[in-house]
């Protein structure tokens, strides 16, 4: 049943997601994110930098939006972090990817498992096979019934973050959460 969007996370963070960051943080922000969306390969380095400047005050949560129709490689991608998040590694191919938006293909993505010491022909059987996109539509169509209509999109202790997604703007989000 797909229910009316409303702002607010439908799918609460839960042991399924991938999380940086105490789980006991008063600040929660998730991410739902396209490897292959320029806005979110800026995004990344913001977040990275939030999660330096936050320390202990935030957890950081990350969920595939993968825009399919605008990015060919997106889902690709996507599965490519899943495949290696099944190996322990999912953050260092979630990094990877974002900071190599411009070669997501096939080729390139086994040479990124290769270079993580990730188990490759288990990986390039996953990808194959398509063994994670299960995972990844269950975060795409979480994120629809949030109110997920582009990427990057932010939610801050479960509400949409509909301010601007630049370093200051998302500080002073995150404080202002935390002081609630």
């Amino acid at each position: 049943m797909i229910t009316t969007a409303t702002g607010e996370l439908s799918l609460p963070v839960s042991d399924r997601d991938h999380i940086r960051g105490p789980k006991n943080a008063p600040v929660t922000l998730v991410e739902y994110g396209d490897y292959e969306c320029p806005y979110c390969g800026r995004a990344h380095f913001i977040v990275k930098e939030l999660q330096q400047l936050t320390g202990d005050l935030m957890r950081f949560v990350y969920r595939h939006f993968p825009l399919i129709s605008m990015h060919p490689y997106a889902e690709q991608a996507a599965e490519a972090a899943e495949a290696a998040g099944a190996q322990g590694k999912f953050w260092e191919m979630h990094n990877h990817l974002f900071e190599h938006q411009q070669a997501l293909d096939r080729k390139h993505l086994i040479e990124y498992a290769a270079n993580l010491g990730l188990d490759v022909p288990r990986f390039s059987h996953e990808l194959a096979e398509h063994a994670h996109v299960a995972r990844i539509r269950e975060d795409l169509l979480s994120g629809i019934q949030s109110g997920v209509n582009g990427t990057p999109t932010f939610f801050i202790n479960g509400v949409r973050h509909d301010g601007s997604y630049d370093l200051r703007s998302l500080l002073a989000a995150i404080e202002n959460a935390a002081e609630s």
